[in-house]
C-alpha cells in the first residue's frame, strides 16, 4: 500500500427488485473503468443483494488497512448494509451512483436515491462519506476517485509517523508553536523531543569522519566547497550525519530544529546545510523548531512525490506582480535553476557555513500550510508559477507570479493570520490536498 498505489475496498450493492441484468452491465463497465486506476483492489465485481452477502465479504475487507472503501451503489438499496460497512471498516467511505435515462418508464436503478438514504443513515452514526455521481464509463469519475483514494492513502501514511524536534522555537516566533495533542489526535503523529544543547553535545562527541561522505556528496554540487571555512563546514555535515542516522534508526519522517542562535553560538556552524540535505533525502526538515511547518512539508511531499522547501515569503512587488520565496539555504538541490550558479555559502547574518545558494528553477508551484491562526487548524493553499529570475537574496530563493494579483494575495494572507513559513513544491497538488483536508475535517482557505 502506498500513496501511488492505494488499497481500495470494493463492494457493489444492489436489490433484486430492480433491473438486475442492466445493473450487472453497469457494474461490469464500472469495474472495467476502475481497472485504469493504479490501485490494489480488495473485492469483486459482484452484486451483493442482502446483509448476509455483505457479512461474507467483511473479513476480507478487514484483513489489511484500506485507503478507501468504495461502495458501488448500483441500484437503490436500504441503508442497512451501508451502515454496517461504515461502522465495521476503518477507512474513508466513498459511494458511486449512476445516472439513468429518463425514458418515461420504469426506474431501472434508482441509484442516487440509495446514496441519499445512506448518507442520512450514516450521519446518525456520525459517519461521513464522499460520493461520485457519474456514468460507469466516466473518466471524470475515475479522476475523482483517484484523488479521494490518494487522500486516504496520505492520511494513512501520516498516521503513526514520528517526528524529531530539536529544541524549542525562538521567543516571539509563535508561528512555530504547536499543539502536540492535536497533532496526535488529528494526524496520528507523535513527536520525540531533545533540548538543543543536549543535541549539540551529542554531535560534538561524533568523530569528524562522519562528515566525510556528506562532504563528498556536497562537493559534487558546490564547486566552491573547499573555499569555505572547513572546520565549520565539517560541523554542519556532522549535524546532518547525526540527524540522518537518527532518522534511519528511529524511523523519523521529518525533523524540526531550533537553528539559531544555538548552532552558531554553541557549536560554530549553521544548521541550514544539514536541513537542506535532509530535504533532499525526502526527510522534510525545517528551522526555528517549526513543527507544523514540517507536518505541512511531509503532507505536501506525500501528495506530490516531490521534495519540499519550507520557506518565508520575504518580498512583494506590486508593480511587476511578483513575490520572492526565500530561506537561508535549505532548499533541496533538485529545485535549483541549473542555468544559474549553484554553490555553498555562509549565513548572511552569522557569517558561518554551510548553506546552499541558488535560484529556484521555473515551473508550476503549490504553496501550503497547516495554519493555526485564529485558534483553529486550517489548511492554507495557493498556486503560482516560479519564473526564471536572478537570485533575489543570498541563500535559496525564487521569484514567483501567483495566481491572483499580489495586492489581493497580501491582504488575504494577512487577514487570515498565515504563519511566516509555508511549504513549497513543484506541480499543482491542490485537488488532492483539498480532498485530504476534507478527510481530516480541516477547513481549507484558498489564497489564490
Amino acid at each position: 500500500m502506498s500513496v501511488d498505489t492505494p488499497r481500495i475496498g470494493i463492494v457493489a450493492l444492489g436489490r433484486p427488485t430492480f433491473d438486475v441484468p442492466y445493473a450487472e452491465e453497469i457494474l461490469a463497465q464500472a469495474w472495467k473503468n476502475l481497472q485504469t486506476l493504479d490501485a490494489e483492489f480488495v473485492g469483486e465485481p459482484k452484486l451483493l443483494f442482502d446483509a448476509d452477502a455483505v457479512k461474507e465479504v467483511m473479513p476480507k475487507l478487514q484483513e489489511k488497512p484500506l485507503d478507501m472503501l468504495l461502495l458501488l451503489q448500483v441500484t437503490f438499496t436500504d441503508a442497512t448494509m451501508t451502515v454496517e460497512l461504515g461502522k465495521a471498516i476503518d477507512a474513508p467511505l466513498v459511494m458511486w451512483s449512476y445516472p439513468e435515462a429518463r425514458t418515461g418508464g420504469r426506474l431501472r436503478l434508482n441509484s442516487f436515491c440509495g446514496v441519499n438514504l445512506a448518507s442520512h443513515a450514516l450521519s446518525r452514526s456520525n459517519i461521513r462519506l464522499d460520493y461520485v455521481h457519474a456514468a460507469a464509463e466516466s473518466p471524470k469519475a475515475i479522476e475523482e476517485l483517484r484523488l479521494l483514494a490518494r487522500a486516504g492513502a496520505i492520511v494513512n501514511q501520516l498516521k503513526g509517523s514520528k517526528l524529531k524536534l530539536v529544541g524549542e522555537h525562538p521567543d516571539g516566533f509563535d508561528a512555530c508553536n504547536f499543539n502536540e495533542q492535536e497533532l496526535a489526535d488529528r494526524f496520528g503523529i507523535s513527536v520525540d523531543r531533545i533540548p538543543v544543547i543536549d543535541f549539540i553535545d551529542q554531535v560534538k562527541e561524533l568523530p569528524d569522519e562522519v562528515a566525510d561522505a556528506p562532504y563528498e556528496r556536497r562537493a559534487k554540487d558546490f564547486p566552491n566547497l573547499a573555499d569555505l571555512d572547513q572546520e565549520a563546514t565539517c560541523k554542519t555535515l556532522k549535524v546532518y550525519s547525526k540527524l540522518r542516522t537518527e532518522a534511519d534508526e528511529k524511523d523519523y519522517a521529518g525533523v524540526a530544529v531550533r537553528c539559531w542562535p544555538d548552532f552558531f553560538t554553541e557549536y560554530g556552524c549553521a544548521a541550514c546545510g544539514a536541513l537542506a540535505l535532509l530535504n533532499e533525502d525526502r526527510t522534510p526538515s525545517g528551522c526555528e523548531a517549526d513543527m507544523m511547518g514540517v507536518v505541512t512539508s511531509l503532507t505536501l511531499q506525500h501528495a506530490s512525490g516531490n521534495s519540499v522547501f519550507n520557506t518565508d515569503l520575504v518580498d512583494v512587488n506590486v508593480e511587476d506582480d511578483t513575490v520572492v520565496f526565500w530561506h537561508c539555504g535549505q532548499a533541496p538541490i533538485d529545485m535549483a535553476d541549473r542555468d544559474q550558479p549553484v554553490q555553498g555559502t555562509i549565513h548572511s547574518n552569522r557569517k558561518l557555513p554551510l548553506l546552499s545558494e541558488f535560484a529556484l528553477k521555473p515551473g508550476r508551484i503549490t504553496m501550503a500550510r497547516f495554519s493555526q491562526g485564529y485558534g483553529k487548524l486550517r489548511l492554507i493553499l495557493a498556486g503560482g508559477e516560479m519564473v526564471r529570475a536572478p537570485l533575489a537574496f543570498s541563500g535559496t530563493a525564487g521569484t514567483a507570479k501567483l495566481d491572483t494579483p499580489v495586492k489581493d494575495f497580501m491582504e488575504k494572507m494577512i487577514a487570515e493570520g498565515l504563519e511566516h513559513h509555508t511549504a513549497l513544491t513543484y506541480g499543482d497538488h491542490r485537488p488532492v490536498l483539498r480532498a485530504l483536508a476534507k478527510r481530516l475535517g480541516i477547513e481549507v482557505v484558498e489564497l489564490t
